[in-house]
């Protein structure tokens, strides 16, 4: 299965260049990954972008989607795509989440109950 959201990009997400700032596709991506999996305690290890087509429109949304590439022990990997409603896929990034236990602030093994949600979302 996978997960899709709207992102609006405001008017100042864009730069001097007059596209969508590089660092603002981490912000989409991470607004939409708390909407899918809004409990999760985890940090973010690990992320790489590939920008394919810039986006140069703000005041208006764009898709991510997202789903599960891989589960490990204590980590998981997410790959997205921030596309227009064209079709037309801007990026794809990947991301690799650590689970953390808030006491220690310390890895920790995934949960039965969070491999079950995220064994929903791994791409076939």
């Amino acid at each position: 299965m996978i997960f899709t959201d709207k992102q609006f990009v405001r008017w100042d997400d864009l730069d001097a260049m007059g596209h969508v700032n590089n660092a603002r596709y981490l912000t989409y991506i991470q607004e939409s990954r708390f909407l899918w999996f809004p409990t999760a305690e985890m940090v973010v290890a690990r992320a790489e972008v590939d920008f394919l087509e810039p986006i140069y429109e703000g005041g208006r949304y764009f898709n991510v989607s997202l789903w599960v590439e891989a589960i490990g022990n204590s980590s998981f990997t997410l790959a997205y795509e921030v596309s227009g409603d064209d079709g037309v896929v801007h990026a794809r990034v990947k991301t690799v989440q650590v689970a953390v236990a808030m006491d220690s602030r310390k890895s920790r093994p995934l949960t039965d109950a969070e491999r079950e949600f995220l064994n929903k979302y791994v791409k076939v």
